[in-house]
């Protein structure tokens, strides 16, 4: 399990993240919800050791964050942050095969065809990295993220993604949200930041949301997904309906002076 407990971070005396403790089990998909400046990135961060807390503890399997060494943290947990940049001409291939990099045994042949083809990017694979679309370098950066993690292991790990699908079109955020949803069974636990709540609703298990660097409310989607504690966490009135325990959750906001809603809702069987 990837657990924080009280954790708290401050830029210039000001709480950016505010005794936050989670957790994320292997097999399990949790969202990371809230409006912008919630402390969703700061967290993320905190969470991957990208940045350490002077308060609290992070830990990974029952192993504090702080004792691990960059190539044991890079075994139980890959991480895709909100941007990458590549200032070298490399290869679609080439990118993607830098998830292969802190591998302590040699990988099978064919784990970075089959990550490509999954995330649709074997087609892409003699283009320069540069050369791609905002869409097609999300795809590639997710491809090299999950090699890190393809093979099957015994022990948990787990994936971090900071908006992975925030400039793909909706076909492609479908797409590789099932992907990811699949990496469950392989006794990973994900973590994402979302802000589509539609695709936060109806691809996770759990929720958290965030507000001012605090957690409101944390659990099971259906119960943390409710419109009182969506609204209380946006500052905004939304709608969420669905019609049973196993049908899909709906999320709309009303529009100001508006007579209808504008919705984002999309129907997932």
């Amino acid at each position: 399990m990837l657990e924080a407990k009280n954790i708290h971070f401050c830029i210039n005396n000001k709480p950016i993240v505010d005794q936050v403790s989670i957790h994320l089990k292997p097999g399990e998909m949790t969202v990371l919800l809230g409006p912008n400046g919630a402390g969703k990135s700061t967290l993320f961060r905190l969470l991957s050791g990208e940045l350490l807390c002077k308060q609290g503890m992070v830990r990974y399997n029952g192993l504090p964050i702080s004792g691990l060494k960059p190539k044991e943290l890079a075994h139980l947990r890959a991480v895709m942050p909100q941007h990458s940049t590549m200032t070298f001409p490399f290869q679609v291939i080439e990118v993607v095969m830098l998830g292969l990099m802190l591998s302590k045994k040699k990988y099978p042949s064919n784990t970075v065809e089959e990550v490509m083809k999954a995330t649709h990017t074997w087609e892409l694979k003699n283009q320069l990295y540069g050369n791609l679309s905002g869409g097609e370098k999300q795809r590639v950066q997710l491809a090299r993220v999950l090699c890190q993690i393809w093979e099957i292991k015994s022990f948990p790990r787990y994936l971090l993604l900071d908006e992975p699908t925030s400039s793909m079109d909706i076909a492609q955020q479908h797409h590789i949200l099932e992907i990811i949803g699949q990496l469950k069974h392989r006794n990973i636990g994900i973590l994402a930041i979302l802000h589509d709540l539609n695709l936060a609703a109806n691809y996770a298990d759990n929720a958290v949301l965030l507000k001012n660097g605090t957690v409101i409310k944390q659990g099971p989607i259906r119960e943390v997904m409710t419109a009182e504690n969506l609204q209380r966490n946006f500052d905004y009135p939304i709608h969420v309906e669905t019609d049973g325990p196993a049908a899909p959750i709906y999320v709309s906001s009303l529009a100001p002076n508006k007579k209808s809603s504008y919705t984002t809702n999309f129907k997932f069987a």
